[in-house]
């Protein structure tokens, strides 16, 4: 029996979620989680399973999604960061890699995250060079009634009439601290930064608050969809290719210097 020394790396990983079906992995699809752990085992000879912060949905994309892994102490971060870049496709590219503690969980650990989403008001958004990353609605939208319907959103509520599917073990609620909408160089885009989310919720409260600024819905459904009144629905998500996983925080934790984390290395067996 072979004993291995490991540390704990943490990744920041951008992908362009156009050709994945989501992040977690899946046998018989391609899958980010999936890409990324044959990437390892090429390098290291073994099998890592990557533990990501979140799983983004087929097309949505990340400009900073985080995931731990372990790997042998013969691979400094910065090595394993050029080395996966060098073999990785051309549709995810690790950001950084940085020591991590050892009892580092990218899902659990996060304090919050931040999702963005663009959505192209101007004609050009619908060129290929831009509608694979953003929703090419190409209407004028009323941007006052956007960032109005935005408002009742910060703080802590109940997010159950905006999830696709429910999360009864955990419940429904999530806080959130920065819900606003601001001008994009094509149109607008939405930010929002919360502690969790449901699933799809994000593209739910988008899909609402353009319906109603389209003049489709009135503004007093966001207030009594949070309420979870009976007799009111959401609108349709909006599509997945213009959401972005930004970015993760943690706390600063569960970071390691690089002199401590090649100093304590953590023994694992391998048979």
């Amino acid at each position: 029996m072979e004993v291995l020394d490991t540390i704990r790396v943490l990744l920041t990983v951008h992908y362009d979620g156009s050709a994945f079906h989501g992040w977690q992995y899946q046998p018989d699809q391609r899958t980010v989680q999936g890409i990324l752990q044959d990437a390892l085992a090429r390098l290291t000879g073994e099998s890592h399973t990557i533990m990501g912060s979140g799983r983004t949905d087929t097309g949505v994309h990340a400009s900073g999604q985080v995931a731990g892994v372990d790997v042998p102490t013969r691979w400094n971060p910065n090595e394993l960061k050029r080395a996966l870049n060098a073999i990785l496709p051309e549709d995810i590219w690790v950001q950084s890699a940085r020591a991590a503690a050892f009892d580092f969980n990218p899902r659990f650990d996060a304090l919050a995250r931040t999702y963005i989403y663009k959505i192209g008001l101007d004609s050009e958004s619908a060129s290929p060079i831009h509608q694979r990353w953003c929703w090419a609605l190409c209407k004028d939208l009323a941007i006052p009634a956007l960032v109005q319907a935005a408002a009742p959103l910060s703080g802590e509520h109940s997010f159950k009439a905006f999830s696709k599917s429910g999360q009864p073990e955990r419940g429904y609620r999530c806080n959130i601290f920065i819900a606003e909408w601001s001008d994009w160089e094509l149109g607008a885009q939405f930010t929002i930064t919360a502690n969790r989310y449901l699933h799809r919720m994000v593209r739910y409260l988008v899909g609402t608050m353009v319906e109603i600024a389209l003049g489709q819905r009135p503004s007093e459904d966001m207030t009594r969809l949070l309420k979870n009144e009976s007799d009111v629905t959401t609108s349709p998500p909006a599509p997945p290719q213009g959401l972005f996983l930004n970015h993760v925080e943690y706390p600063d934790t569960v970071l390691l210097n690089q002199d401590r984390a090649t100093s304590s290395p953590r023994s694992r067996t391998k048979s």
